[in-house]
């Protein structure tokens, strides 16, 4: 089969000022545990002041307390006079919750007696905790990247998705799956690092470049009754695998399976999303 004709790159500036991103951990919980791997802090969002120091390193219980909330230290609970707190690191590291570590901070917010856990951080970041969470580390590395590509795509054309949870996507595969700064390899952030603020657009727009696993043999057009054009029924190169997921868009075994054929990240991507284009987020954005 004929490899795809190579791409080329258009400059492209998106009217948003930073590319940030706010990924919805927990919501409707009861506690919340949380930590920093140096010293760390606990600011009210509201007023932007310090409540209070954290120990590197350390574990930290977060409760509401009726329309506030409370923190457990030593073994005992002291009231937080706050409904939405932040915790950063005061020097370079990471925050825990989950069980996990992430870069950039923790918010999380007491909604009707319940917590919402939120990390918001650089969108290059989180893609850093998408890629090996949605592909495994040990796959070929042109597939990496078309996955970081597509996932970008995908984060960049979903803001706000979720913003009645006050968030802009889940952690969960029904958005990407997200896993941090604990899913992390030096492969996949090489993957990550060398695609950076590439993205996929039709018409001048960012993409919702969708994917899943496999498609058993041939992609599926659009499911969700949207007339997408960039979005077409194809082999999908992964015959070898029974289908996993909705089959629409890429083909995360069919891009690896490509990968290892000789293709790189940007066949793949035009081979399987079609009529787009390549485009390359300002570096203004990022500052």
């Amino acid at each position: 089969m004929k490899k795809i004709i190579a791409f080329i790159f258009i400059c492209f500036l998106f009217a948003q000022p930073c590319y940030a991103i706010k990924i919805g951990l927990q919501t409707g919980v009861e506690t919340a545990s949380v930590g920093t791997s140096v010293k760390g802090i606990i600011i009210d969002a509201n007023t932007n002041k310090s409540i209070c120091d954290l120990d590197a390193m350390k574990g930290y219980e977060i409760k509401p307390y009726h329309s506030l909330m409370a923190i457990r230290q030593n073994g005992q609970y002291y009231k937080i006079d706050s409904d939405n707190i932040v915790i950063k690191t005061t020097t370079a590291g990471f925050v825990s919750t989950k069980g996990k570590w992430y870069r950039g901070i923790i918010r999380i917010q007491n909604k009707n007696g319940k917590l919402t856990v939120i990390n918001d951080l650089p969108l290059e970041d989180y893609i850093k905790g998408v890629v090996p969470a949605e592909m495994p580390s040990g796959w070929e590395y042109e597939a990496h990247k078309a996955q970081a590509i597509a996932a970008r795509s995908y984060a960049l054309a979903n803001l706000g998705k979720r913003a009645s949870y006050g968030f802009d996507l889940k952690d969960t595969p029904e958005d990407q799956a997200y896993n941090g700064a604990s899913a992390e390899t030096a492969g996949t952030n090489s993957a990550v690092d060398e695609t950076k603020g590439i993205v996929l657009t039709h018409d001048t727009k960012v993409i919702s470049a969708y994917y899943s696993a496999s498609a058993g043999g041939q992609t599926n057009t659009n499911s969700w009754g949207n007339s997408l054009p960039y979005l077409r029924s194809v082999p999908s190169f992964d015959d070898n695998v029974k289908k996993n997921g909705h089959g629409v868009g890429m083909s995360q075994h069919g891009a690896n399976n490509l990968a290892k054929q000789g293709y790189n990240a940007y066949q793949i991507l035009k081979y399987f999303y079609k009529d787009i284009k390549f485009a390359k987020i300002s570096q203004k954005s990022y500052n």
